[in-house]
């Protein structure tokens, strides 16, 4: 399984998603959205243009924008 989280810099959920896929021992990639652009356009395209992080993608398949219940982000 490949996990990708594109986050911001500060982010709450960012850092709560993050934490939960640690403590799971779930590996996964962390792209930062805000600052690198190429990665930014890359996480529109799989969410649809949803600027909303965390952004979370696994094996290629686009699962969610935000974190929580209700997703915030």
């Amino acid at each position: 399984m490949a996990l990708v989280i594109y986050t911001k810099p500060g982010c709450p959920y960012c850092a709560q998603a993050r934490d939960y896929y640690i403590s799971n021992s779930v590996p996964f990639t962390e792209y930062d959205a805000q600052n690198d652009k190429q990665r930014q356009k890359e996480m529109l395209e799989y969410s649809g243009g949803d600027l909303v992080v965390p952004c979370i993608v696994q094996d290629g398949d686009y699962i969610q924008s935000g974190w929580g219940t209700p997703l915030r982000g």
